[in-house]
């Protein structure tokens, strides 16, 4: 499967909730929503790790209620943080700290730009 690049730089195609959902593995999900559960300390479901991507119109409830950057960027009408004129700002910065694959990701769509 190519890359499906998320607003933050995350290659959705690698995020176990995209790949539960696409291989309809309800183990995974299950194994998804517990950690989500303990991460965010708040009770996930497994069908609330549907997702088909941050850019389509099944998103987990990770993107829809705890993502703070794709909100701003579909606000901006930027394709990935990359393409944001304030790119990077102090929320992908913090973010970026701990996901380097994403910020290797953003850095290298910023370089074609």
């Amino acid at each position: 499967m190519t890359e499906m690049i998320a607003y933050c730089g995350l290659d959705c195609t690698k995020c176990d909730a995209f790949i539960a959902t696409q291989t309809r593995n309800l183990a995974l999900k299950k194994t998804v929503a517990e950690r989500w559960t303990k991460e965010l300390k708040t009770k996930i479901g497994p069908a609330d790790v549907e997702c088909r991507g941050c850019k389509s119109e099944t998103l987990s409830v990770w993107c829809l209620r705890f993502c703070k950057i794709r909100p701003c960027a579909e606000a901006r009408g930027a394709e990935t943080c990359a393409h944001c004129k304030d790119y990077p700002c102090a929320e992908l910065e913090k973010f970026l700290s701990a996901e380097h694959a994403a910020k290797e990701n953003l850095d290298r769509i910023r370089k074609t730009l």
